[in-house]
């Protein structure tokens, strides 16, 4: 008989703050090959991410990935660990703090934020528990990837999905599946864009580079790659960027496959005999940074392309929790809350303040 989690008794009149949960693809706990070998476990065994044959990729992952890669990705994580943990995880948090206070000011009510990560701690089940706990009746889920993948916005939801079947009392749900076009989103990317220009000088050359996915993937319809060609597109035409001053790439390979082209190793190594030897370089698919962008990005691609001739390079951080990315973000959750009595009470005072406003006016004739 199944048994579903829910509070002892029912009250009708206990307070329901509004439920966020922010989701981002998570870190192992510590940078250790045990650590790294739990954590890849987790991710690699998702079919979301890997669509093989579950027997033979068993086989593949237990018999040769697992016994080889977490050593290297241990070496990897320890050069970006922090004494606060992995880089990923405390911005997470950083900016769940951040989003709630935005929005418990701009709606005017209470709002809750938990963060979640899909692989590792803190979990999505342990995150849909805090707000359960917290009595939230809505729930809205807002995966930390602006472009849609089947490989992460999909897996969110799955394990959003499998959490709520155990639940008694299932919340009202409403789940953001992409925003790569989003007006705020692309303006915060050319603000700190334009930040760097102004600190270090405009470059020959701005690298805009995503994570990359099987090709096999975007021709079973996946729309990623289409939706990183959109916002890399916006985001230049916000900067009046010349169609020679920019380029769109994909790194993060994994396997023999062949993945979204062009990748960013190979352009690196290209660019310097191309006469391109000044590039920054911006990872648009990341919400926050991680290994991806710290270690890859930063070191690793740093010394591919200065190895094959190039003079400078530069890595142009995330948007982190910067306040026009929070300001991004909680505009496009009170667009999403549309209808939800959270946003009917930001209307209605705006209406009051509106109101009291016009009456001022009257009577002072200001």
């Amino acid at each position: 008989m199944a048994k579903y989690k829910g509070t002892k008794q029912f009250n009708h009149g206990s307070p329901e703050p509004l439920g966020i949960l922010l989701c981002n693809l998570g870190s192992p706990y510590a940078p250790t090959a045990k650590a790294l070998r739990r954590y890849l476990g987790e991710f690699l065994w998702d079919p979301r991410v890997i669509e093989v044959a579950r027997p033979l990729w068993w086989l593949i992952l237990n018999g040769v990935v697992l016994r080889t890669r977490p050593k290297k990705s241990a070496e990897a994580y320890q050069t970006v660990w922090t004494d606060q943990g992995p880089p990923l995880v405390t911005m997470s948090k950083q900016q769940g703090r951040a989003l709630e206070i935005e929005l418990s000011e701009q709606l005017n009510t209470p709002v809750n934020v938990a963060v979640a990560m899909r692989y590792g701690t803190p979990s999505i089940r342990s995150g849909l528990d805090q707000l359960k706990k917290a009595n939230a009746r809505r729930i809205l889920v807002l995966p930390l990837y602006p472009q849609y993948s089947a490989t992460t916005t999909g897996s969110v939801f799955d394990a959003v999905v499998d959490e709520l079947k155990t639940w008694r009392l299932l919340p009202e749900m409403r789940f953001i599946n992409h925003y790569h076009d989003d007006e705020g989103h692309i303006t915060a990317l050319a603000n700190s864009i334009e930040d760097d220009f102004k600190a270090n000088g405009k470059p020959q050359q701005l690298l805009f580079s995503f994570h990359g996915m099987p090709q096999r993937y975007f021709d079973s319809g996946d729309p990623y790659y289409c939706e990183c060609q959109k916002t890399a597109r916006l985001v230049a035409e916000k900067l009046n960027l010349s169609k020679d001053s920019w380029r769109l790439t994909f790194q993060s390979r994994f396997g023999k496959e062949e993945w979204l082209k062009p990748y960013t190793d190979e352009t690196l190594k290209q660019l310097p005999h191309d006469g391109i030897k000044d590039i920054a370089v911006i990872c648009p698919g990341f919400s926050a940074d991680c290994l991806e962008t710290l270690e890859e990005i930063a070191i690793e691609n740093k010394h591919v392309f200065l190895t094959a001739g190039g003079n400078s390079y530069r890595y142009i951080p995330a948007l982190n929790d910067r306040p026009d990315h929070i300001q991004a973000l909680s505009n496009l959750v009170k667009k999403h809350i549309g209808g939800w009595p959270e946003s009917k009470q930001n209307h209605d005072a705006a209406a009051t303040a509106s109101s009291k406003g016009q009456q001022y006016s009257r009577f002072t004739g200001k």
